[in-house]
C-alpha cells in the first residue's frame, strides 16, 4: 500500500530547523533518523506522519525521500528556491546550520510532542548507535535504495491492526 500523505515542504523545512535547533551535530543522518523516529511515534498515536514524506532504505538507515532532496539542494546549490535558501545552510557536505528560528505556527501540539519526545530520547546519540536503531524490521524488508512501503513501518508498532485499517479507509462509512 503506497501511504496516503500528501508530503508538506514547507513543514518539513520547518522541521530540519527545528531539530538543528535542538540537537548536536545536527548532520543530514541525525535529522533523517529524528524524522523517521518522530514520524513512527506520531503514526503510531495520531495516524499520520509529521509531514507526510515517504522513506527510502538507506545504508544507514531510513531517510525522508523529499526532506533528503531539499537539503541536498541546499548543499549542492543546484537550485536557489524561495522555500530552504533563506533556511539553512550546509557545511562540510552534510552538517547543516540554521539561518532562522523554525516558525512553530506549521506544527500542531502533536507534532511538536512527538520532535520533542524524539529528540529527548534519541537526540544525543552516537552516529553508529543512530543506524543500528533505524535498522528496524520495516527497513530490514526493503531493498537498499527502495522506498520503504507503509505496511512495513505498521508492523513495527504496537496497534498494527488497527491503523492499518485506519490508513486503508481513514472515513469509513
Amino acid at each position: 500500500m503506497r501511504h496516503p500523505f500528501v508530503f508538506k515542504a514547507d513543514k518539513a523545512v520547518e522541521s530540519i530547523l527545528y531539530i538543528v535547533q535542538n540537537v548536536d551535530q545536527p548532520t543530514f543522518h541525525r535529522i533523517s533518523k529524528m524524522m523517521y523516529f518522530a514520524d513512527k511515534l506520531h503514526l503510531e498515536k495520531y495516524g499520520r506522519f509529521i509531514c507526510g514524506d515517504n522513506y527510502v532504505a538507506m545504508k544507514h538507515g531510513p531517510v525522508p525521500s523529499s526532506t533528503y532532496d531539499l537539503l541536498k539542494i541546499v548543499r549542492d546549490e543546484t537550485l536557489k528556491d524561495n522555500l530552504t535558501h533563506r533556511a539553512f545552510t550546509v557545511q562540510d557536505k552534510f552538517l547543516v546550520k540554521p539561518l532562522r528560528t523554525a516558525n512553530l505556527d506549521y506544527f500542531s501540539e502533536s507534532d511538536l510532542e512527538c520532535l520533542d519526545n524524539t529528540i529527548k530520547k534519541y537526540g544525543h546519540l552516537s552516529f553508529n548507535l543512530l543506524t543500528d536503531l533505524s535498522h528496524d524490521k520495516a527497513w530490514q524488508a526493503a531493498d537498499e535504495n527502495d522506498c520503504i512501503d507503509i505496511e512495513q513501518i505498521v508492523a513495527t508498532l504496537v496497534n498494527t491492526g488497527n491503523l492499518l485499517d485506519y490508513l486503508r479507509d481513514p472515513c469509513p462509512g
